[in-house]
């Protein structure tokens, strides 16, 4: 009856311990009224036809219009509205403790929301910024906060949500049933890159979670882990799943929106400003006579001061893009930059001198 219920009213699948019991309360409210608006549809269908205008002006004698129903009557219906809302708020003030009060021994995490992102800090030094490593089988309390603007923590697997507010801590627990990937999202809006806010909790087995948090490999690939399965719902009778967040493909579209790929060219040929392919983990000559290696942070100052650390043998025409573009933006530029780091440049003309001859 549970599985029945939850497909038919489009629930994701129970991922969580907790996950079960909220969606009792929820069929349960839902039930009680369905029946209670059933209960009404049918006795207003049967005052319709036994009170109906024509019946009673036929039979003056067998109505009396003044009448009134009994006080008993008032008391029942009255009295069953008012049950079934201590019902109700004693089931769902009996969950908010629950979900309130972390089990004794749970792992703590720190969570941090930023536009557009989710930080995530562990026991020791272990940091993940989007991805969330768990345990199965372990309860597991999130500390969370914001760094600018009000941010919602939402896995719809685990029927749990909690807003993460600026200057306050606030905290939430769950224990994944077993291991899996699931989806994270930012229901509170927050700017115009909230829906892009996205995130995974990857449930591991205890000894993997153990030995990554450690600093090992995992045994297990994520690829192998069980996928979320649920599609969200995008019209009635229809399901869509949510696309995928690849900071590549975004970091390419917005090359292209930025204009990025009018200078620097993606296979390598040469262009007005450095090809970007193999330009990942390269060493730069610059033309102060240095060189620097082209990891994330010299790409980040190149974007936002070009001429701070000018490449040897491209005019400095680059503008800055500091305020132009969002910091998730650079972040995914930089994703595309280094997806083509086994692209092979190929070599450049020899600079041409004032007559056109090789300097």
């Amino acid at each position: 009856m549970n599985e029945l219920l939850r497909r038919l009213l489009f629930l994701p699948p129970q991922a969580s311990t907790l996950a079960r019991d909220i969606d009792g309360l929820h069929y349960f409210v839902i039930i009680s009224t369905m029946l209670g608006a059933l209960l009404v549809t049918v006795v207003g269908g049967w005052f319709l036809i036994r009170y109906r205008r024509a019946y009673v002006d036929a039979h003056p004698d067998e109505y009396d219009v003044q009448a009134r129903p009994p006080l008993w009557m008032k008391i029942a219906a009255v009295g069953s509205l008012f049950l079934l809302f201590v019902i109700w708020w004693s089931i769902g003030i009996r969950q908010y403790l629950e979900l309130r009060v972390a089990p004794e021994g749970a792992l703590e995490i720190y969570v941090t929301a930023k536009q557009w992102m989710w930080k995530f800090a562990y026991p020791g030094a272990a940091r993940t910024i989007s991805v969330l490593y768990v345990p199965a089988g372990r309860p597991v309390k999130l500390i969370l906060t914001s760094r600018d603007v009000i941010h919602s923590f939402y896995v719809p697997d685990f029927r749990i949500k909690q807003d993460a507010i600026p200057g306050r801590y606030t905290t939430e627990w769950f224990e994944a049933r077993s291991p899996g990937v699931y989806e994270v999202l930012c229901t509170e809006y927050c700017g115009t890159g909230h829906s892009m806010m996205r995130g995974r909790v990857v449930a591991l087995d205890p000894g993997d979670f153990d030995r990554w948090l450690g600093g090992a490999d995992l045994e297990t690939p994520l690829a192998e882990l069980p996928p979320q399965q649920y599609d969200p719902p995008w019209v009635v009778g229809q399901t869509a799943r949510a696309p995928e967040v690849d900071p590549v493909v975004i970091g390419e579209r917005v090359a292209e929106t930025q204009g990025c790929v009018r200078c620097h060219s993606i296979d390598g040929t040469p262009h007005i400003g450095p090809t970007w392919a193999g330009l990942w983990g390269s060493v730069v000559p610059l033309a102060s006579g240095d060189t620097v290696i082209a990891d994330g942070a010299y790409l980040t100052e190149s974007i936002m001061d070009p001429m701070a650390k000018l490449h040897r043998g491209f005019p400095p025409l680059m503008p800055s893009y500091l305020g132009k573009i969002r910091p998730a933006e650079v972040a995914a530029i930089l994703a595309f930059i280094q997806s083509l780091r086994d692209v092979e440049a190929q070599p450049a003309p020899p600079p041409a001198t004032r007559d056109g001859g090789a300097p």
